[in-house]
């Protein structure tokens, strides 16, 4: 009886410890959200003096200056027909080529593999000047269609290796049993491949879009054409060389996050969806 009481407490002082370490990693990841709202309807002075979370004057004339002074509505439209593009061209090749290296048998299958995946322990940033150099060769440079091209590029190696790693687990019964019924090998991709990769396609598209629409650095170096720069290049409006105004600053990059806040949060239920139909088919 004093044993099954002991285990039974330290059951839960361990479930109680766990709980506490994820609520504190919890407040440490909302807490930064939280200020930036908060800043956000505060004034330049307030800020520096106003520690609380709370303003005790809501400013919500900053939205609508930083849209304004940021020109963030052309900006805004340019982020997401970036990022609804680069990601549908990942999810398109990357399920394509992970079909082929997990399903298909050709020459050099392996080693194009490797390719793909040594690309992944090259950091971005080493990639910036030739793909500078290959887009001035093929003109591409300052277009929209070059920038997405390299975003394409940047979220291949990860997409793949994801959705590979996800179709070598799938029953090859599935399979057999669409080809009996006449379908090809796209037949297959199309109608039952993808629609049972819930799961891990869910986590290519919240990946990809992440990090297409924080996306700065290759922006600067692809585009001079400012009409084509996305969202996050509004930002630099509001920092200046000698002052930067926080609050617009602050109602700028809450702008910015939410539309991926909420696509986060939209997609999140198919991950859970995808989950359970994977649960099944495995």
């Amino acid at each position: 009886m004093k044993t099954a009481i002991y285990y039974k407490t330290k059951r839960a002082t361990v479930n109680l410890l766990i709980h506490l370490f994820l609520l504190t990693v919890a407040v440490t990841c909302i807490f930064p959200l939280l200020w930036m709202v908060s800043s956000s309807l505060k004034t330049q002075e307030q800020i520096f003096r106003d520690t609380s979370l709370i303003p005790r004057e809501f400013h919500f004339e900053n939205y609508y200056l930083a849209w304004k002074e940021g020109g963030f509505g052309r900006y805004f439209l340019n982020s997401i027909a970036y990022t609804v593009l680069v990601v549908i061209g990942i999810v398109v090749i990357a399920s394509l080529a992970a079909y082929a290296f997990s399903r298909l048998r050709f020459p050099g299958r392996n080693i194009l593999f490797v390719m793909f995946m040594a690309a992944m322990m090259i950091p971005i940033p080493g990639s910036f000047v030739p793909l500078y150099v290959l887009l001035n060769k093929l003109h591409l440079r300052d277009t929209s269609f070059g920038y997405i091209l390299c975003m394409i590029n940047v979220g291949l190696s990860t997409s793949i290796f994801l959705l590979k790693t996800f179709f070598d687990k799938m029953p090859k019964e599935l399979e057999d049993a669409a080809r009996i019924d006449g379908c090809s090998k796209l037949g297959i991709w199309w109608n039952v491949v993808l629609p049972l990769s819930g799961p891990v396609l869910a986590v290519v598209v919240v990946f990809n879009a992440l990090n297409v629409w924080n996306e700065y650095v290759l922006a600067l170096i692809i585009f001079d054409n400012k009409a084509l720069m996305p969202l996050q290049v509004a930002l630099m409006t509001f920092q200046g060389e000698f002052i930067t105004r926080y609050p617009l600053l602050m109602a700028g990059l809450t702008i910015t996050a939410l539309p991926i806040i909420i696509a986060y949060l939209l997609m999140q239920k198919y991950i859970v969806k995808g989950v359970t139909q994977g649960a099944i088919v495995g």
